[in-house]
């Protein structure tokens, strides 16, 4: 894998350990419910907040993962495979909840995926 590519996923797996936590672990702060364009309220609501903490787990995992795929590990598949999967994610939250998604949480990891391909 070449410097920039390492570098993309070290990006990339940032944004997703950004993401954990605001899901996971700061669930109902005022940044979390302007990140999401939700209200405190909403967050604060148990069904709601399990949920989101349920997702932020596995943005979490994915970040682990592309960081052990990256660098401790170094796999060009499990990368591509991992880049594809948060691409694929982030297109499928644009087309069911809000279409900022796809750049928010797909840009980069699409950046990532053409690094590996080139």
């Amino acid at each position: 894998m070449s410097v920039i590519t390492t570098v993309l996923a070290v990006l990339v797996a940032a944004e997703f350990l950004f993401i954990f936590y605001l899901e996971t672990l700061a669930t109902t702060s005022a940044r979390t419910a302007q990140t999401f364009n939700m209200t405190v309220d909403e967050l604060s609501r148990p069904s709601v907040s399990t949920l989101f903490k349920n997702q932020g787990v596995y943005n979490g995992v994915l970040a682990i993962l592309l960081l052990v795929a990256a660098l401790c590990i170094p796999s060009k598949a499990a990368v591509i495979a991992l880049s594809t999967s948060m691409v694929v994610v982030a297109a499928y939250g644009a087309a069911t909840s809000d279409p900022k998604i796809l750049l928010k949480q797909g840009l980069l990891p699409a950046i990532l995926l053409v690094s590996c391909l080139i």
